[in-house]
Formats: C-alpha cells, sequence, structure tokens
C-alpha cells in the first residue's frame, strides 16, 4: 500500500506544483499558499483513490486480527452482495480526511521553507519541519479518520451490524460519535496517530527531499 501511494502522491504533487508556479510565473519562494494546497490535495485524491482496496484489506485484518484468507472470503461476499464498489467503502471518509490532511501538510511544510529561506532544504530541516506539518495535519483532521475506521471495520459483519451504519453519511456519524462519546470520540487515538504520522511525514519528506538533491547534483555533473 504505502509503495505505489508515496510513489503516485510525491510525483504528482511536485509535477503539478512546478507546472503551476511556471504557469503563473511564480517560483517556490513567491508561490501563493493555495498551489501547495491544490496540488497536495489533487495528488491524495489520486494516490487515496489507487490504493483504497489495499487500506480496506488492513484495516480490516487490523481490527479483528484476520488471516489474508478471511479477509479474502469477506471480500468475496462484500463484492457479491454489493459489487465491486464495496472494495471502496470508507473511500469517502478517507478523501475527507486525506485531502485536508495533504492541503494542511503543504501548505505549512513550504511556509516553513519560505519562512525559514530553505528553497533547497537541509534533512535536518526537512526532517523537523516535516514532522510539525505533519503534527498540524494529523490534529486537525483526526475526526474524520475516526469516521473512516468505523466505515472499513463494516467489511464482514452481519447485515443487522451494516444496517445501523449503512444509511448514514460521514457526517452523521460523525454526530453520532459526538452523541456518544462527546469531543474525545471524535479524537480517539490521537496520541497513537500522531505518533504514527509525525515521524513518517519526517522520514519520507526528508528522504525525498534528499534524494531530490542527490540525483539534481548527479545530474547536473553527468551532464558537465
Amino acid at each position: 500500500m504505502a509503495v505505489p501511494a508515496t510513489v503516485v502522491y510525491f510525483t504528482i504533487y511536485d509535477q503539478l506544483r512546478d507546472r503551476l508556479c511556471l504557469r503563473l510565473n511564480y517560483t517556490q519562494v513567491t508561490q501563493p499558499p493555495w498551489i501547495p494546497m491544490l496540488a497536495g490535495g489533487t495528488a491524495r485524491t489520486i494516490a487515496a483513490t489507487l490504493i483504497s482496496p489495499i487500506e480496506l484489506v488492513r484495516t480490516k485484518m487490523q481490527s479483528q486480527k484476520l488471516s489474508y484468507w478471511q479477509v479474502g472470503r469477506a471480500l468475496k461476499t462484500s463484492v457479491q452482495t454489493e459489487g465491486v464498489i464495496s472494495l471502496w467503502r470508507g473511500l469517502g471518509p478517507t478523501i475527507m480526511r486525506d485531502v485536508p490532511f495533504s492541503s494542511l501538510y503543504w501548505l505549512f511544510y513550504e511556509y516553513f521553507k519560505a519562512r525559514f529561506n530553505q528553497r533547497d532544504p537541509t534533512f535536518r530541516f526537512s526532517f523537523m519541519a516535516g514532522a510539525a506539518a505533519g503534527t498540524i495535519a494529523a490534529v486537525s483532521t483526526l475526526p474524520f479518520d475516526v469516521v473512516k475506521t468505523h466505515r472499513q471495520i463494516e467489511l464482514g459483519e452481519s447485515e443487522a451490524t451494516k444496517a445501523m451504519t449503512k444509511k448514514k453519511d460521514t457526517f452523521s456519524l460523525m454526530k453520532n460519535i459526538y452523541r456518544q462519546n462527546g469531543i474525545p470520540g471524535l479524537f480517539s487515538g490521537i496520541v497513537p496517530r500522531v505518533v504514527k504520522v509525525a515521524p513518517a511525514c519526517a522520514i519520507m519528506i526528508s528522504t525525498y527531499e534528499f534524494g531530490k538533491a542527490f540525483f539534481r547534483q548527479y545530474n547536473a555533473e553527468r551532464n558537465k
């Protein structure tokens, strides 16, 4: 899940941001905030849609400790009864979580780069800025992550259980969670999510920036 998602995500973000800046005569320093937000949100939408069925399997396995055979049987039953579209169960809440997350993440990351004059950021700076931007985005979008998990756990459940939630949209489920558990319910799992997301964002962006710098220098020397 992580490999194709990361490849698609970073490639589309960089290409779209650069094309927008080029078309509108901006640089990375002068680009307005909406450019990284739009590029990040678009890239995440495409990546999330691509790997949604794989994430569905992962979430189900983690929720009930099922084997691949058991998950496969649940998937087969779900497709037979609800169609292929059931493999994208939870995509709506995932998009509502991931698109704002990516928009906020790139907004703050690019802001930190401009604020500290890091056109070609060092590994250390990218690591710290990535962790900070990831933390802000993760906390801001946590309620949608909670709803997404509720949606995906429904896979393979009894019809009685699914009937309780299948007619509810994302915001209806959020209201239901709020009525039952209040604000803490919408932000349940905040510590594990931040502990997971912050270092993941830090490692990915710092490694990505280091890789870009390495191959940029490599290509420059090669073309001399």
